[in-house]
């Protein structure tokens, strides 16, 4: 069966790491003698700049009628005009929403050969293997309302966190089954002490965990859990949180494997069609307009995403499996990005180190 994937490189180092992430693909169709059709679009800051908004419609459709999509990075000071109507990050939202994507894995798992490459000590983070859950769907993202004013007294601005038990119920039934398969360790994270929002998470998290008595579940506050994400992160097994809990839980945790080139995402919708299940796919660093078209972004995170894809959209575990043991080759043999190299080693490029771990497709 035809594979059909929807490519969106977006803005900044987006184009440049997704580009390695195909050449990654392909290299597995060759072994594997899979036959992957990818379309592009763009989605984004090119978006707004071409046709006006961040996400066409026409675009959405398309990627509605893919099996998945490859998504690279959006945004940068282009766009970062605070009164502006639109702006780059209505794509990613758009998508989630349109897709009906409401679980974003984000697996952190610290290769022993990289316990050195991030600023906290080789023991704290040796054996870290975690994966985040971070809920899409609700919170204070999409709540409404959410406006802007101004008022004979200053400018007024507010923000809705919402969530409903039945959004809950299903992304913390994920961390549950995901946990199950693992060490069997749940750690749930709101704010329970403050937030009428996170009362209702707790509840309905104790009500689904009667479901899986061989879990074993504790609540942690989000400020604690950010303290022990770096005091003791190899304690963690599986964290699920609130939306905006799981976007500033993860960035924090990608300090633990070196760098956020190093960590890529799934974003899941419950629907299967032709026995695939819809997900976005993307590396979770931003577009680091920065480094853009220098060569010096690190495409591994985009690799594993794409890693990601074979294993939970198409069901190809030895597929995915060959890409990470790719990888893990690569990285052995000392090959470095500019992001995760010792002060004075050699460094590859973006397009070196596509070359390398395409290449290791091929024979691992």
């Amino acid at each position: 069966m035809r594979t059909n994937i929807m490519v969106l490189p977006g803005d900044g180092i987006g184009p440049e790491v997704t580009a390695e992430g195909v050449k990654a693909l392909l290299a597995v169709g060759r072994r594997f003698k899979h036959d992957f059709a990818l379309q592009e679009d763009i989605v984004g800051g090119a978006s707004i700049d071409k046709f006006g908004v961040a996400l066409r419609p026409e675009t959405l459709e398309r990627c509605r009628q893919c099996d998945a999509v490859l998504f690279g990075a959006i945004g940068g000071p282009k766009w970062d005009n605070p009164a502006a109507l639109v702006r780059p990050e209505d794509a990613i939202l758009g998508l989630r929403k349109g897709l009906r994507l409401y679980a974003n894995l984000r697996p952190v798992k610290v290769a022993p050969f990289l316990v050195d490459a991030g600023p906290l000590k080789a023991e704290t983070v040796r054996g870290v293997d975690i994966v985040v859950i971070r809920e899409l769907t609700g919170g204070i993202y999409f709540g409404k309302p959410k406006r802007r004013w101004r008022t004979a007294a200053g400018r007024r601005a507010v923000d809705t966190l919402r969530y409903t038990e039945q959004e809950v119920a299903r992304v913390v039934r994920v961390g549950f089954d995901l946990a199950r398969l693992r060490r069997k360790k749940l750690t749930s994270v709101d704010k329970a002490n403050v937030m009428e929002s996170s009362r209702l998470w707790r509840e309905v998290t104790n009500e689904v965990a009667k479901e899986y008595p061989d879990v074993a579940l504790e609540h942690m506050l989000v400020d604690a859990c950010a303290m022990h994400l770096i005091r003791r992160p190899a304690d963690f097994d599986v964290i699920v949180t609130e939306n905006l809990f799981g976007d500033i839980l993860t960035d924090e945790a990608s300090v633990l494997a070196g760098s956020m080139g190093m960590l890529p995402s799934a974003s899941l919708g419950a629907g299967v069609r032709r026995g695939r299940r819809m997900g976005l796919y993307e590396p979770i660093h931003g577009s680091a307009p920065d480094i853009a078209g220098q060569g010096k972004a690190n495409p591994i995170a985009m690799v594993l995403s794409m890693a990601m894809m074979l294993r939970l959209s198409f069901g190809l575990e030895n597929e995915a499996a060959c890409v990470e043991r790719a990888v893990t080759r690569v990285l052995e043999q000392g090959y470095r990005t500019a992001d995760i190299a010792n002060e004075g080693a050699p460094v590859l490029t973006t397009t070196a180190m596509g070359d390398r771990i395409a290449e290791a497709i091929g024979s691992v």
